[in-house]
């Protein structure tokens, strides 16, 4: 049996962050392991480690975690940020690629972004713009493999309050038929299924700088279903 995958995972506490950890429990293919600066609130049977330490001592932490895999799900809000350009860049931006390279100083062969549905460096709106230049820095740094992912609106219950993307949320099921063509990117996307398409890109070997949309996402996981019921067909006739 081979050794479990090592994933250390950054923004824990947020909504996609609480969905991986859920997504772990009960896994003997995975050794998760979190780094957070504040106690987190852990699902029943979740069996890890939780690295607690300010941000700036966030490398010595995930050197510590000697990751295979680093799985970003840092973001903050326009919002959250004050509407201060620079304190909303200080997370999504320069947190997110310090830990890319502390990761790779540590020796981990694959980094996880959590971006969003049309990140562009030339776009308009701030937060896009920032996701799209995030991306674009992240993949020189120099990880054999690379995946960003692109979800649209994410289905599921935060632990803050956010009012408009709760009224979203509600709206999804009607909105999502109306978005065709090149407007599907922005269908909603469930938290949890996202954290299920985290783990399953973290066991693909092949090398390479992946950006994944809605449809690419959902591939992901049709190859993930695939690959389990292959492994259990062959157990079944071991056995």
């Amino acid at each position: 049996m081979s050794r479990p995958l090592r994933i250390c995972l950054v923004g824990a506490s947020g909504l996609v962050g609480s969905k991986v950890i859920e997504a772990c429990v009960g896994r003997a293919d995975v050794r998760l392991v979190a780094v957070a600066r504040r106690e987190l609130h852990l699902p029943p049977g979740a069996r890890m480690e939780v690295l607690l330490t300010d941000p700036e001592h966030w490398g010595d932490a995930i050197a510590g975690a000697r990751p295979d895999t680093v799985v970003s799900a840092l973001g903050t809000t326009w919002a959250s940020a004050g509407k201060d350009e620079q304190v909303f860049r200080a997370v999504d931006e320069k947190l997110v690629l310090d830990c890319a390279r502390w990761g790779l100083e540590a020796g981990a062969r694959q980094f996880v972004a959590v971006s969003s549905a049309g990140a562009d460096p030339g776009a308009k709106p701030l937060y896009l713009r920032v996701k799209g230049e995030t991306e674009l820095a992240l993949g020189r740094i120099g990880y054999p493999r690379l995946d960003v992912l692109r979800p649209g609106l994410l289905i599921g219950r935060r632990s803050e309050s956010r009012p408009l993307e709760r009224l979203a949320q509600l709206a999804a099921p009607v909105t999502d038929l109306l978005m065709r063509g090149r407007w599907a990117q922005w269908r909603s996307f469930r938290a949890d299924q996202l954290a299920e398409v985290v783990l399953a890109l973290a066991h693909e070997r092949a090398r390479g700088r992946f950006v994944h949309d809605r449809a690419s996402m959902l591939r992901a996981l049709k190859r993930q279903a695939y690959q389990a019921s292959i492994a259990g067909t062959l157990a079944a006739t071991v056995d």
